[in-house]
Parts: C-alpha cells; sequence; structure tokens
C-alpha cells in the first residue's frame, strides 16, 4: 500500500490516515499535553494520527469464479402480470356466537378483526386458480329484546376464499408469484337468510365479507444464448393433459 501522504482522502474526525511516521509530523493529535495517552510519534498507528495501535488493512483476495459451462443463461420470462381482487365471505347464525345472539335482538355493531391468511396456488391452462383462508375475530354487540342494556357475543372462525384469474399463456409447469394480500375493505350486514341444518330459513344470521387484493406475476424459465435467441427448457408445456389435473391443497 502507497503511502498517500497528507492528502489522502480518507481523513476523519478523528485525525488524518497515514501510513508512516513523517505524514503526521507537525500535526496536533487530540491527545493534549496533559493526557497520559502521550505519544511522541503519534503515527505509529492503525490508520489514524490518534489511535495508539498499528494496523494493516488488507482487502480480502477475491476468488474466481468457476469458468461457466455454456454460454447461455437461464432467466425467467414473465408471461404475465396483473391486480386482481379476491374476496372472502360466509352467513353466520345468531347461535354461532359466544354467548348465542337472542332472536329478535337488536344488532348494534359489527367489529371484524382479520388475522393470518393461508392461500394455496395452481395453474391450469390459462387460468391461476386460488384457494384460501382469512382468519377473522367478529364481535357484535346487541341489545336482546325485552332490554335496554347492550350486550355483546364473539366469534373465531375463517373467511373462505376462492377464485380463479385468467391469465392467456399461462401453462401448468409455469411459477407464479403473489404480492402480501392487501385488505381493501371489510363489510357486514345483519338479517341475511341463512338456511338452516333442518332446511328453515332464518334471518337470524350475519354476513361478514372481506375484500382481498394482491398482484399475481406468472413466469418462465428459458434459456437464452449469447446472440438474444431464446428457447423453452420444457416446449411441451403447454400440451393439454390427457386428464384433467387434480390438486389436493
Amino acid at each position: 500500500m502507497g503511502n498517500f501522504g497528507n492528502k489522502n482522502p480518507l481523513n476523519s474526525n478523528w485525525g488524518s490516515v497515514c501510513f508512516n511516521d513523517s505524514d503526521c509530523f507537525g500535526k496536533k493529535s487530540r491527545f493534549d499535553d496533559h493526557s497520559r495517552f502521550e505519544h511522541k510519534n503519534p503515527c505509529k498507528s492503525c490508520g489514524s494520527c490518534d489511535s495508539a495501535c498499528q494496523c494493516d488493512f488488507k482487502a480480502p483476495a477475491r476468488q474466481l469464479a468457476a469458468p461457466l459451462n455454456s454460454d447461455c443463461v437461464l432467466v425467467n420470462s414473465v408471461v404475465g402480470s396483473k391486480t386482481v381482487q379476491k374476496v372472502a365471505e360466509a352467513v353466520f347464525p345468531f347461535t354461532a356466537f359466544d354467548p348465542d345472539i337472542p332472536v329478535g335482538s337488536t344488532i348494534n355493531n359489527v367489529a371484524v378483526v382479520t388475522g393470518s391468511i393461508t392461500r394455496n396456488t395452481s395453474i391450469i391452462r390459462d387460468k391461476v386458480v386460488n384457494i384460501g383462508l382469512i382468519a377473522v375475530t367478529i364481535t357484535v354487540t346487541f341489545t336482546p329484546p325485552g332490554t335496554t342494556t347492550p350486550d355483546t357475543a364473539t366469534l373465531m372462525t375463517s373467511l373462505l376464499f376462492q377464485e380463479h384469474t385468467d391469465f392467456p399463456g399461462a401453462c401448468p409447469e409455469d411459477a407464479v408469484i403473489e404480492s402480501p394480500f392487501v385488505i381493501e375493505g371489510i363489510f357486514t350486514q345483519a338479517g341475511t337468510p341463512f338456511v338452516g341444518a333442518d332446511g328453515t330459513v332464518t334471518t337470524a344470521a350475519i354476513l361478514v365479507k372481506v375484500i382481498l387484493r394482491t398482484t399475481i406475476t406468472v413466469t418462465r424459465q428459458v434459456i437464452v444464448d449469447s446472440h438474444g435467441g431464446i428457447c423453452d427448457i420444457n416446449d411441451r408445456r403447454c400440451e393439454s393433459p390427457t386428464t384433467p389435473p387434480t390438486s389436493n391443497f
């Protein structure tokens, strides 16, 4: 390493960087005359006139990468990218809450707090298929019939969402990247019709709907040669299967 002298650009607030004794002659150390760290020659140091140690700084040696086997590279080609919305919703009868909401109660407020989101994604020809669950905690404030004292009931459950998005050109062996879900809106409606286990219809139920937004990007691995030529690593990826694909999430 050469001698940069006093013109070395690597000066710090602690003193001038120097690499031999002559660089600091005439310079004043930050240690005053009464300091117990007095140095007759303050530049026998590790890069600063005010340092008390001497170090030899060397950059780590860089190792050369192994030679490539060919002049082709594997890259991800973007088949398409689009922003989509998904809807998670369900209808819950009053009896699903704890405690049960009495029939005929006045619903004052419904508060929904969302939690973790689980999603599964698959590709069929020209479509991206999503199935998932979003955890929710539903708190209902209500006034039972015949009283004026409000009460609360809660329900912890999950809302199901499923969506298939048209993606012309997408094939089953392509890869899917989805951005984190953004919750755009939460909607509730009391008095929604609900079919009970015995087949009777009641309006003592509450609809909960959550609108989600995400960006779906479909990519495909291709080989690019030194001349810019592109070829698919599987030129039969888009052939239609003899039987419909089945996915178990």
